[in-house]
């Protein structure tokens, strides 16, 4: 049954009570899973990858139904506890971590109170909803002592990590440029006539920190082309594949822990191509076209000494021999994640940081923020990566955060 708004928001608004000792698991041990989410993202983990020492042992989606959808997905999974509120399944369930596929303008909420209540978290990329959201997460991973790992799963593809640290290593000599695709803007929401609410649906708790407007299935469905929902996570989106290819590119750079310092478009309007300059004085591109596969997934390297393209699972050079050493190519599709899976679930053993830790998810998920950003005001644009701040520039720090609404405001750390 679902709890009155009255006592949701008052739980929301107040803090999970941590676990008192840390769950530490032994070598032999199996993880137990939850999964926070189950839409289309969710179903292809639990579809095409697996989840080794790890059993799967609660589905919890506002909307009920999605859960009975993941429970046919394999025999195993229909054994799983279901739940409509996230919140009932860490106090019945013992879980040692989440896999946190909601949408993402409810992420960080969701992997926050899992951190309170003691769980280490997978995140979906994009990791974040703003630059602010981020920090606060990052705060809240190093003070419960958690391990978080973000859904960039190129970070751990064998292939597409020897060839960033490649790169990283000197491999083509000095950067010169990185090129990366026009990824697109997201899209504003037009106001439409209210429809009937589908069964099983909290659509309070679905709308979550943003305005709680009528219900409308493209809402419900297409959230991620949105603004108030995704910073534009569909397929050519910049926090759709486009989180893939910054990532990568803040990976080969070497630049986890920081960012661009100075950013400005060429041209005008939403879809304007923006150039971002970094410390080192490499340039990052997005002037790339759209290509028919998945090469936006990555970006192109020009250095001193040849050209590296990083795709997914495969990786091109000029000139050829740059790469003798290279490891085998990946197929894409259906186990492209187990590496990543495996590194986390290793993590969670070894209390060591992950792949994609979450400095880096908030990182490479931050440069995507900071692309919309410079397109909305269409100026040049000096970023402080250190302080997280524009220099001298109101207007723009206050896009990097958005007002929550009252009863989805984040814990404090």
């Amino acid at each position: 049954m679902t709890p009155s708004k009255t006592n949701r928001r008052a739980f929301f608004a107040s803090s999970l009570t941590a676990l008192s000792a840390l769950n530490v698991l032994g070598a032999n041990d199996r993880v137990q899973l939850g999964f926070i989410g189950l839409g289309g993202r969710a179903r292809w983990l639990l579809q095409n990858e697996e989840f080794p020492q790890a059993d799967i042992i609660g589905f919890a989606d506002c909307f009920l139904p999605q859960c009975d959808r993941a429970a046919v997905i394999r025999p195993s999974y229909a054994k799983a506890a279901k739940y409509q509120d996230y919140r009932r399944m860490f106090d019945k369930e013992k879980l040692d971590a989440v896999f946190v596929e909601t949408t993402t303008h409810a992420r960080v909420l969701v992997a926050m109170h899992a951190l309170q209540a003691g769980l280490d978290v997978y995140g979906e990329k994009p990791l974040t909803l703003t630059v602010s959201e981020g920090r606060i997460l990052e705060r809240a991973v190093r003070h419960h002592k958690r391990v978080l790992q973000t859904g960039t799963q190129q970070r751990s593809i064998p292939i597409n990590a020897w060839a960033s640290k490649f790169i990283r290593e000197g491999g083509i000599g000095k950067v010169k440029e990185v090129i990366a695709c026009n990824f697109e803007p997201p899209k504003r929401w037009t106001p439409q006539p209210e429809q009937p609410t589908p069964e099983g649906l909290d659509w309070d708790v679905w709308c979550n920190q943003t305005e709680l407007r009528p219900y409308h299935k493209e809402l419900q469905t297409r959230w991620a082309w949105y603004r108030d929902y995704d910073n534009g996570g569909q397929s050519w989106g910049v926090s759709g594949w486009g989180t893939h290819a910054l990532d990568q590119v803040q990976c080969a750079l070497g630049t986890d822990d920081t960012g661009p310092v100075e950013m400005w478009t060429e041209g005008e309007g939403p879809e304007a191509p923006v150039i971002m300059r970094y410390a080192s004085g490499t340039l990052l591109k997005m002037t790339g076209a759209k290509r028919p596969d998945h090469s936006d997934l990555g970006a192109i390297f020009k250095g001193e000494k040849g050209t590296i393209e990083i795709k997914r699972g495969t990786i091109l050079a000029d000139p050829v021999d740059l790469v003798k050493d290279k490891p085998a190519d990946t197929v894409e599709g259906p186990g492209e994640d187990r590496w990543h899976i495996e590194n986390f679930l290793d993590c969670i053993r070894s209390r060591k940081r992950p792949n994609a830790d979450v400095e880096i998810g908030h990182r490479s998920t931050s440069v995507c923020h900071l692309v919309t950003i410079c397109r909305d005001l269409g100026r040049k644009l000096r970023w402080d990566p250190k302080g997280e701040r524009f220099a001298n520039d109101t207007e723009a720090n206050a896009m990097l955060s958005r007002p929550r609404r009252k009863g989805y405001e984040l814990p404090k750390v």
